[in-house]
């Protein structure tokens, strides 16, 4: 049986690749959308290894809506980023942050 500690420093692992790719890049829109994916994913790890832990469901439950609301803002942000592409024909942060009405 893989203990607790094994799953918290795995989350602990894909967080961090998670903030350094946030850190880092900031070029690429699509890999900053990767980077927020792999932070959810590293939360939902830890409340699903606690709910193991501690035998309650609770923290399972909550990874649903937290899956939820990721699917939805990879929809939304997928959605937004092929507007701006073909508004823009580019998705470099750095020339996406103006904002024209």
């Amino acid at each position: 049986m893989i203990s607790l500690s094994a799953y918290l420093i795995l989350s602990a692992i894909v967080f961090g690749l998670g903030l350094a790719g946030i850190v880092i890049n900031r070029k690429n829109v699509i890999i900053l959308l990767m980077c927020v994916e792999l932070l959810l994913l590293a939360v939902n790890t830890n409340f699903v290894a606690f709910s193991h832990y501690f035998h309650d469901i609770a923290g399972q439950v909550f990874v649903f809506f937290i899956l939820t609301v990721a699917a939805a803002e990879a929809a939304i942000g997928l959605a937004i980023l092929i507007v701006l592409f073909r508004g823009r024909k580019t998705i470099d942060v750095d020339k996406l942050n103006t904002l024209k009405g």
